[in-house]
């Protein structure tokens, strides 16, 4: 079991700056865009491939505190549509967040369709490539669903997997294993996508409070 500290209520104190402290997050804060989406999802006579436009922002928060436990991160709102259809495709929000002390990483999802979940990994700061999962159970990296979710389309795993490239654009492919009625076998919904930034981050509350106060980290 991992060990905690014995005091679990003093805080410490975090750095004004959350863009200098994202270690393997720091290049994906900004505004994206990515025009090669594919999405492979299931339908009733077989797989279903899809192409999609993505608009994908992430800007820094402030620090976070869990008692003794740092965390830096990114508030994250990704809108999807097919391409030359308005209609929203898929909408997600959520937080990016990295622990600098242990390497851990973690995804929170939320998409208005009824299900929330918590993915976990690690990485170094130095890191380019990085994989995070959550599981159908777990009490620390899970899955919650509606009801009808659960009966029709029940999510086994979530795994998301994040390259960092060369060329200073970002990729992400992402498999969601489904347990759905009349079918032998799991089936995979995945997501993949390359994005290019379109925008810079805006610096998070205390670090532009700072800045307007002159004052330095």
């Amino acid at each position: 079991m991992k060990q905690f500290p014995k005091d679990i209520y003093t805080e410490p104190e975090p750095d004004v700056d959350t863009l200098a402290n994202l270690g393997p997050l720091t290049a994906m804060a900004g505004i994206w865009t990515g025009a090669r989406g594919l999405d492979v999802a299931p339908k009733p006579d077989g797989p279903e491939k899809q192409a999609f436009i993505e608009r994908y922002e992430l800007q820094p928060i402030d620090a976070q505190t869990n008692g003794p436990q740092l965390l830096y991160g990114l508030r994250y709102h990704t809108r999807i549509v097919k391409p030359d259809d308005p209609e929203t495709f898929h909408d997600q929000v959520g937080y990016w967040l990295w622990e600098p002390a242990t390497g851990a990483l973690l995804l929170t999802l939320a998409i208005p369709r009824g299900q929330v979940a918590l993915y976990a990994g690690n990485a170094a700061a130095d890191t380019r490539s990085f994989r995070l999962q959550a599981v159908r159970g777990s009490l620390t990296n899970g899955i919650v669903s509606i009801p009808f979710l659960e009966y029709a389309f029940r999510t086994e795993s979530c795994t998301i997997t994040v390259t960092l490239n060369a060329d200073g654009t970002w990729s992400y492919d992402h498999d969601t294993v489904l347990i759905i009625p009349g079918q032998a076998e799991p089936f995979h919904h995945t997501d993949r996508n390359t994005l290019r930034k379109i925008g810079e981050p805006t610096p998070n509350p205390t670090a532009l409070a700072a800045a307007k106060a002159g004052k330095t980290r």
